[in-house]
């Protein structure tokens, strides 16, 4: 089981933006950043840590909030059994995150994962 940490200073959001892996789709912009030997070395290999951003373009603080439950909630379907271990993954919001349907959100992240190759399972044993 894949255990799912959480980005929260801001210097960890830059280092996976630095990474230049992103892809955008119209409900969320995701950015994923392979972890260095330093990292492996002090976190579990089985985790996997997420960040969740909303600019003031998205609307109002309630917006955003809401926004975030939304990716957040997307996430716990998706990502915690498509993605990585030993990566780190930041999901942006954008205007469409509040109003495009749930399944097509899950849509766009699993998009975002096989755009980005950063997904596991039947990739790593050369199945598609």
């Amino acid at each position: 089981m894949t255990t799912v940490g959480r980005l929260r200073r801001r210097a960890e959001f830059l280092k996976v933006a630095a990474g230049r892996r992103k892809w955008a789709a119209p409900g969320l912009v995701m950015q994923v950043r392979g972890w260095d030997q330093a990292e492996c070395d002090s976190l579990p290999a089985d985790t996997l840590r997420v960040g969740y951003t909303a600019s003031r373009k998205v609307g109002s603080a309630v917006a955003r909030n809401r926004a975030r439950r939304r990716l957040r909630a997307a996430v716990q379907e998706t990502l915690t059994r498509l993605a990585c271990p030993a990566h780190d993954y930041v999901l942006i919001a954008r205007s469409g995150t509040l109003t495009r349907p749930f399944p097509a959100l899950l849509g766009d992240i699993e998009a975002a994962l096989d755009r980005l190759k950063a997904r596991c399972g039947a990739e790593a044993n050369g199945k598609r």
